[in-house]
């Protein structure tokens, strides 16, 4: 039986999203991010097996947008790719790939100080067991660490901060408040975010002292169930062995998924090379990579993120090596998250859509949808959700 495998790279947007104006950024519409064109531009871009299997040539497709140095010939396929789901967001864009578009607005907090209404206040006190909590406003996530984290280590209050996405976030000292505390804080006040359709909930762990903070590895997010069964649920009731790699299983609630993997990015891609060799035929490999997003699209670093793009092309290159006769491979992204533009949030962007393993041609425009249906018709599964394959 055949191998899927379907790896993330988060935030990986190719501009050209007909909706874009519709999102924003520091109230500046959208229209015109384009994460790979303007990193390849403003730091240069090397990233010749993604190229090879098409990125270039999706960046035109989706946007019109020529990315300099991105101008081979396909050997892959590619095609760029539409959301539909009204966000711009990982619950979304994740869920939306494994065929279920989210059918409800989420919501999202004001940009105000205090930006939590006062029953999640209290109920974070509630759990926390503290007077009150600190930040309660929109943050980037390690300015607002290195701003109220000295205040954190005096009083024992968390840290809790939104964005313009549906999320609250809050922030802990490992030591001085305990990991395992923060994270039983994020799941106990998961359940009622949730009932306010407050996509997730998540645990943003931090070590270090005043001055030399550092966000850690153990991050963990609370995300609401996926609201039809995903992709994942098809392949899961075959029979078949889902692992997941990376905050698949916090996006999914772990629903239909076998085996969970988790790490930073560069334990992340070990555990992708040991799955190459591993998983079983007619298993599904589903991984997100997502510090192209945490690290450099949100703290608008386009050389990092052009850095971290290239390490990751050269991995995938020896993916590729490794893959076996009849293995099916894309990479793709759910959102965009251009370095280059106003604020510090996601951008309303296209997605690349490069697959290896069904020779080289030109997908055209497919929906985040279609990636779910195709996955569904390699590993011959039955499959109930949206989309259409295009294998």
């Amino acid at each position: 039986m055949p191998r899927a495998f379907l790896i993330v790279i988060d935030s990986v947007g190719i501009g050209g999203a007909p909706d874009a104006a519709q999102f924003f950024n520091d109230e500046h519409p959208d229209t015109g991010a384009n994460t790979v064109a303007h990193i390849a531009r403003d730091a240069g871009l090397h990233v010749p097996v993604m190229d090879a299997l098409g990125l270039g040539a999706a960046v035109r497709l989706a946007s019109g947008e020529v990315a300099p140095g991105l101008d081979a010939t396909p050997t892959g396929a590619w095609g760029a790719a539409t959301e539909v789901s009204i966000g711009k967001d990982t619950p979304s864009g994740h869920w939306e790939l494994t065929g279920v578009p989210v059918p409800w607005e989420w919501h999202v907090f004001p940009k105000a100080e205090p930006a939590f209404p006062e029953a999640v206040t209290d109920r974070i006190c509630a759990l926390a067991g503290t007077d009150g909590i600190l930040a309660n406003r929109h943050a980037s996530g390690t300015a607002v660490i290195d701003e109220d984290g000295p205040a954190h280590l005096q009083s024992g209050w968390p840290i809790c901060y939104t964005s313009v996405d549906s999320v609250l976030q809050i922030a802990a000292h490992e030591e001085t408040f305990g990991l395992a505390r923060l994270h039983q804080l994020c799941a106990d006040l998961a359940p009622m975010l949730h009932e306010m359709k407050v996509g997730r909930v998540i645990a943003r762990p931090f070590v270090g002292e005043v001055g030399h903070f550092k966000r850690t590895a153990n991050r963990r997010d609370f995300a609401i169930a996926p609201p039809a069964p995903t992709l994942c649920d098809y392949v899961h009731n075959t029979g078949r062995t889902v692992h997941a790699v990376g905050k698949i299983g916090d996006i999914f609630s772990m629903h239909g998924i076998d085996d969970l993997r988790k790490g930073p990015d560069k334990a992340l891609m070990a555990h992708l090379h040991d799955l190459m060799d591993e998983a079983a035929e007619g298993a599904f490999v589903f991984a997100n990579l997502v510090e192209f997003d945490s690290e450099y699209g949100h703290r608008r670093n386009p050389k990092g993120y052009a850095a971290h793009l290239e390490w990751f092309d050269a991995e995938l290159g020896k993916l590729l090596q490794q893959a076996r006769p009849g293995d099916l491979m894309i990479v793709t992204a759910d959102h965009g998250n251009d370095p280059t533009w106003v604020g510090t949030d996601h951008t309303r962007e296209r997605v690349p859509v490069l697959v290896h393993g069904i020779g080289a041609k030109s997908l055209g425009q497919v929906a985040f949808t279609d990636v779910a249906a195709s996955v569904a018709a390699h590993l011959n599964v039955p499959y109930a959700g949206e989309g259409a394959s295009f294998l």
